[in-house]
């Protein structure tokens, strides 16, 4: 019998579904693209019933007879809120990229609480993780905490939001990958934790059940699709992409650019803490057992392309770039620092703003455009300096996904940039690939870990080829830029 497997990826920009059959391969897909709303500066928000309808609108596209489970994976850190009765979300979904909550991360920290937070959860004190943002929901949506006392609301991740509706309201869980993202959960025993909500103010009621990675959660509601399909596997787009990439045994890593650049150094059994301002994350777990990861976050890594294109009108579309960059010589002396929601790793300044330094009467719109694509790079760098001076080994190879590693000559620059070879998978929708793996992994399409290892392949291998004096020089220019950006 052939068996399908449909990932739904559901992402910062965009809602897509893809249909892998039993190879991996992908066989079709469907995607919406779906507004941003920024009510304020640093305000982030997505109406959760627009990420609803294209999902549901992009499932329908390419469901086949032959689908055996779906896999979802799924923007982190966005957080819902909604009514229980009526399913009807009572705010807009505050988004992973939203700082609004700076100001009571700082309180916090100035109150001694970051210690404990990141000894119980892995993470730093920062406005990126959602147990800020529920709590301001709470704070500031009407009747809401009262309606919490009464049981009458529901919270969760934007997987755990999906699968609700997915399930006709049966089923109120989430996996330990997005629950390690809240700041609410103890990611060492794998439940949430009492001190912690009790920190932020938040009933455990709200909240929905922690489950593995590769499991049945429940079957979708017959009136959508026309039949119960099982939802099988769920993770956090980057947690996938680490198994869509088949990154398995601790030392691998893996590094995605999408709407931002998040790379992830898995360091199996083990909960490595940081000394760099790194984050200490669940990986995956399959049956009882939670493979864990460092990881770099870096907020804006695509989503300054689509600046360059939306805002700036210096391209039409983001394919142009790599000419563009290869035509300049060099990138004249100009960087940009593309902090236009604040710094992730390792800095975490969320105040942080934009700057582009070295501009001359010569300075062109190609020089800022191949600055734009050199920043990504050297985001990438210091994230992965972090993880050396953490004990890590230098990686034997970075394993690259997203939009952007398509670009040949950003891969490249990557890797003169890093001084380690970069490779590119052959699948091009890895974080998708790996919400599906999970998926079939539940349901016997795949036989384990081993299974899919053996499936990953090639696409290009790319080498350091850049002279040692200019890789220094290229590296001090971008210190001096977040210097200022800092400053």
């Amino acid at each position: 019998m052939t068996r399908h497997i449909l990932a739904i990826d559901q992402g910062t920009t965009s809602s897509r579904a893809i249909l892998f059959d039993e190879t991996g391969k992908p066989l079709t897909s469907s995607a919406q693209e779906f507004p941003q709303h920024y009510p304020e500066d640093g305000w982030v928000e997505h109406d959760p019933e627009d990420i609803w309808r294209d999902t549901v609108a992009s499932v329908k596209a390419v469901l086949s007879d032959e689908t055996t489970a779906i896999g979802i994976t799924n923007q982190r850190e966005t957080i819902v809120l909604w009514d229980r009765a009526t399913g009807k979300p009572l705010h807009n979904a505050i988004v992973w990229q939203d700082r609004r909550t700076a100001d009571t991360c700082r309180r916090l920290k100035a109150d001694g609480h970051e210690s404990m937070i990141r000894a119980t959860t892995g993470l730093l004190l920062d406005p990126y993780f959602s147990a800020t943002k529920l709590a301001w929901l709470l704070d500031h949506v009407a009747g809401a905490r009262e309606a919490a006392a009464r049981g009458e609301l529901a919270a969760g991740t934007i997987d755990c939001f999906l699968l609700w509706r997915l399930t006709g309201g049966s089923v109120h869980a989430t996996d330990i990958t997005n629950a390690g993202r809240t700041m609410l959960c103890d990611i060492h025993g794998g439940d949430w934790d009492d001190a912690l909500l009790d920190l932020f103010g938040i009933d455990r009621s709200l909240l929905p059940d922690i489950r593995s990675n590769a499991e049945i959660y429940g079957e979708t509601d017959p009136a959508l699709f026309g039949r119960a399909i099982p939802i099988a596997g769920m993770a956090g787009d980057q947690q996938a992409a680490l198994i869509g990439q088949a990154c398995f045994a601790p030392g691998m890593v893996k590094s995605t650019y999408g709407t931002g650049c998040f790379l992830l150094l898995n360091t199996g059994a083990e909960a490595v803490p940081s000394e760099n301002r790194l984050l200490t994350t669940p990986a995956y777990r399959i049956g009882d057992d939670i493979t864990y990861a460092l990881e770099g976050s870096i907020f804006v890594a695509g989503a300054a392309i689509k600046w360059l294109r939306d805002k700036m009108g210096l391209i039409a579309q983001a394919g142009e770039t790599a000419a563009i960059a290869k035509a300049a010589p060099d990138n004249h002396g100009v960087y940009l620092v593309p902090a236009f929601v604040g710094l992730g790793a390792p800095h975490w300044d969320p105040d942080a703003r934009g700057v582009i330094s070295g501009m001359t009467l010569d300075t062109t719109a190609d020089h800022v455009v191949r600055a734009t694509l050199e920043s990504i790079a050297y985001q990438t760098r210091d994230l992965v300096d972090a993880m050396r001076a953490d004990g890590a080994d230098d990686p034997r190879a970075l394993r690259i996904d997203g939009g952007m590693a398509q670009n040949d000559w950003f891969a490249q620059f990557l890797s003169d940039v890093l001084e380690a070879p970069v490779e590119r998978p052959e699948s091009h929708e890895t974080t998708a690939l790996g919400a599906a793996y999970l998926a079939g992994l539940a349901t016997g399409v795949w036989n384990g870990l081993d299974d899919l290892s053996a499936r990953w392949e090639a696409d290009a291998h790319f080498g350091p080829q850049m002279a040692d004096a200019q890789r220094n020089a290229l590296l001090t220019g971008w210190r001096k830029a977040l210097e200022r950006t800092l400053a």
